[in-house]
């Protein structure tokens, strides 16, 4: 099931909901609709822009930042992103699961699943072949780093992490904080949660813009998908998969990292309390010769929320400076 948007940043994209994994999964797409049609036609494209979220995965809160990319590049390449399976409200028209089966034997709501679940809308949705420009923020970083571990033969140009979270998650400031109450406590938010769900939709975007008001510099476009987080079942399997990332995201993997540096940008906050600069600097240490900056520009971890365009212009600025594009 597919739907065009056409107002702000979203116009000439298309919102897209499959199964993958056995779970819903929302797709936001600038560009052609349908890459193995695509490749068919005149003047096909060979490469995709791909963006794995943080978490909550939520697609809508992109939409800014590839809308940039889309048009810094001139629109030349797809730019699409890929939610975390369960953390989208599906449409009427599905089920949040479509098959229990899977779900439960995969653990698909799990970390290690969302990254099966990547690399089952690759081998599905993108013929095999194509060019990759990997984009990952957050735990996306880490799912890329995943992928491209379990998956050597995806042609990956170029992969760009965000305010990476893939070390020591539980001791960084954040994850003291959190890790008690998402591996312990989250039960405890369910029902708030439903209960605020039960508002009619005006609402709940209303009182979701007046959280945001002081946010002087909110992007307007990320309201609607943080709406769509007050629904218990994604909010829980939002929570689900970041107490495995407590548990899971523990040392660096300095393997991967090696074998494809050449490939690989990383990007690391100054005030980020979920990768400190601490971890900037260890890792500097460990790989000199990488492509790993510290933001000098006062960007938050949740850069989607206020900064999209400025992030998205920057990233186009590092991929045409390192690939003939």
């Amino acid at each position: 099931m597919e739907s065009p948007e056409s107002t702000g940043p979203k116009r000439d994209s298309f919102v897209e909901f499959i199964y993958c994994k056995g779970a819903v999964t929302e797709v936001l797409k600038y560009g052609p609709k349908d890459l193995h049609t695509a490749s068919k036609g005149p003047n096909p494209s060979n490469t995709l822009i791909l963006i794995i979220p943080g978490n909550p995965g939520v697609v809508g809160f992109y939409e800014t930042y590839m809308w940039t990319l889309y048009q810094t590049f001139h629109e030349r390449f797809p730019v699409w992103a890929v939610s975390h399976a369960g953390h989208c409200m599906p449409p009427e028209t599905f089920d949040l699961i479509e098959d229990p089966s899977v779900i439960e034997k995969e653990d698909v709501f799990g970390l290690d699943g969302q990254t099966e679940h990547k690399l089952a809308f690759l081998r599905k949705h993108v013929p095999r072949g194509t060019n990759l420009l990997l984009i990952g923020h957050s735990i996306g970083c880490y799912i890329i780093l995943e992928m491209m571990k379990r998956d050597p033969d995806l042609k990956v140009l170029k992969a760009v992490m965000l305010f990476p979270t893939i070390e020591r998650m539980a001791l960084s400031p954040q994850g003291k904080c959190m890790t008690p109450v998402l591996c312990n406590l989250r039960y405890a938010l369910y029902l708030p949660i439903f209960l605020l769900s039960l508002l009619p939709e005006n609402l709940k975007f209303n009182l979701v813009r007046l959280a945001m008001e002081k946010m002087y510099t909110l992007d307007k476009s990320i309201i609607p998908a943080t709406v769509s987080l007050i629904n218990v079942d994604c909010a829980a399997n939002a929570m689900y998969m970041a107490s495995q990332e407590m548990k899971l995201v523990l040392e660096r993997d300095t393997s991967t990292i090696r074998q494809h540096l050449s490939k690989i940008f990383f990007y690391y906050g100054r005030k980020d309390h979920w990768c400190p600069v601490q971890y900037y600097h260890d890792i500097r240490k460990d790989f000199p010769e990488g492509n790993i900056l510290l933001c000098e520009r006062g960007f938050r971890h949740a850069f989607v929320l206020d900064s999209g365009e400025e992030v998205g212009k920057m990233t186009a600025e590092w991929l045409l400076q390192h690939l003939r594009l």
